[in-house]
């Protein structure tokens, strides 16, 4: 007998397959995002053609935007220009505050951080840790060249300083977007930050060996009580098996409203493509969707979460990286940004464009027109009512059943007791013939068997 698994109250998100025992023509499907309206547009006289998306903060009076602006000198990536966009329409636009704090040709009226070497402007986040401390509720972890990393605090997420000693001891390569954040599940700090690996056995790579065309760019994970004192990294671990795929970026994140499960949004890279280059010849990306129950073994999804798309510019390498940070740009609708255009050199700036989102809607298990089902492990919830986020065509219809541990139906609540299931909707109460309340088996191991046809069922929870 397999031992139940306890969901409390949570919100359980169909992204693997922890809670399913047994599916019969159906499967568990990624879901796509859906590639919205430009957002913001480089071009100002400090930016280049290397504009990059870092990271989104959501603040109460806006949304703003942590973004690389230029590498004044090509040969040092460690010379750059950061600086902050904002937006007040809930992430569909945004516009360049006058920050007044960087001269920039003469002028401070520019929306500039910082400008120079040994860039402390990390890839910010607001800290939700109780013990945060009002002027350092912004953090990050700022880059200091490839192989040194520091970490920043700043009380108002425009002035920012060093936490801590100059540099982290930490191991990696950190030459790309490296995340943190405060983990209020497991009580710490947790970053993911890059490292190279050896593709054969997915171990770090020594320092002082060649990197290009023999480890790959690969993603590891720490946790800190303080964010200044952080254990030994330990490289990621996938279900898939492959540490041959390169990860550029992470964009780790706890799900908004379901924080006992992590979810990534990497940028993949592919060096060498035969009828695809970009503007040097050096390959191209997509970005990928995985999600994880421990922070360390991941499920990824193979299959690109956002492919290049029509537009040709998106084909040339280092595009399409998903920023860090999600939005809620509605009640039905959540927001990330994705790059594009990066390193035109006729003279197209690099923009952003925003994805627009289904709320807790990254995967689902699904079945298609002719029907399937699937079983749930045998769980233990906490919750009166049973709630789903699902989806069905007109034609496509959802039934639940509930079963004893044995996989025999619970009297009330067979499949038979309930009228098909059909629409649209996020958090929907369900109902049987004798109503919504479960709280006589609250509490008892069950199982949920779900009967679909052209329908998807991305999340469910008891309340």
């Amino acid at each position: 007998m397999i031992s139940p698994l306890s969901i409390g109250t949570r919100r359980e998100l169909f992204v693997d397959d922890i809670l399913i025992e047994r599916m019969m023509d159906a499967e568990l499907r990624l879901s796509h995002p859906e590639r919205r309206e430009v957002v913001f547009t480089g071009g100002a006289a400090w930016e280049d053609y290397t504009v990059g998306a870092w990271s989104l903060v959501q603040t109460e009076s806006a949304i703003r935007l942590y973004y690389r602006a230029a590498i004044p000198d090509l040969t040092n990536e460690a010379a750059c220009i950061m600086a902050m966009a904002e937006s007040t329409d809930g992430g569909k636009s945004f516009h360049r505050p006058d920050l007044g704090l960087i001269e920039f040709q003469g002028s401070k009226h520019n929306n500039i951080l910082w400008h120079g070497a040994d860039v402390i402007i990390p890839p910010a986040f607001l800290d939700t840790n109780p013990a945060c401390t009002p002027d350092a509720r912004y953090k990050g972890l700022a880059l200091l060249g490839w192989e040194k990393i520091c970490a920043s605090g700043s009380g108002d997420g425009l002035s920012w300083r060093r936490l801590g000693p100059d540099e982290l001891r930490m191991d990696g390569t950190f030459d790309t977007i490296n995340t943190a954040f405060w983990d209020s599940v497991a009580g710490c700090y947790r970053s993911y930050t890059r490292m190279f690996a050896d593709p054969a056995t997915g171990h770090p790579y020594p320092k002082n060996a060649i990197h290009w065309g023999i480890a790959v760019r690969a993603i590891q994970t720490s946790t800190s009580p303080d964010f200044v004192n952080w254990s030994p990294v330990q490289p990621l671990q996938y279900q898939d098996g492959d540490l041959e795929t390169q990860m550029y970026t992470n964009a780790v994140t706890p799900c908004p409203g379901a924080e006992h499960i992590y979810i990534g949004f990497p940028n993949r890279f592919r060096q060498i493509r035969e009828n695809v280059q970009g503007p040097s010849g050096d390959g191209c990306n997509d970005a990928l969707f995985m999600c994880s129950r421990d922070g360390v073994h991941w499920t990824r999804y193979r299959e690109a979460w956002v492919r290049p798309g029509l537009d040709q510019r998106n084909w040339t390498h280092r595009n399409n990286y998903p920023s860090w940070g999600i939005l809620q740009t509605s009640d039905t609708e959540w927001s990330m940004l994705i790059s594009e255009h990066y390193m035109q050199k006729d003279g197209v700036p690099c923009q952003f464009r925003r994805l627009s989102i289904r709320p807790w809607g990254f995967a689902s298990i699904r079945s298609g027109y002719n029907g399937g089902e699937v079983l749930t492990k045998p769980l233990i919830f906490g919750g009166n009512e049973l709630h789903l986020n699902y989806s069905t065509s007109v034609a496509g219809c959802i039934q639940v059943e509930i079963q004893d541990p044995a996989g025999k139906p619970i009297e009330g609540f067979a499949a038979t007791d309930m009228l098909p299931l059909l629409g649209d909707q996020l958090d929907a109460k369900i109902n049987w013939k004798r109503g919504s309340d479960l709280s006589a088996l609250k509490g008892k191991p069950v199982r949920f068997r779900f009967i679909l046809k052209d329908a998807d069922i991305f999340a469910m929870r008891t309340i």
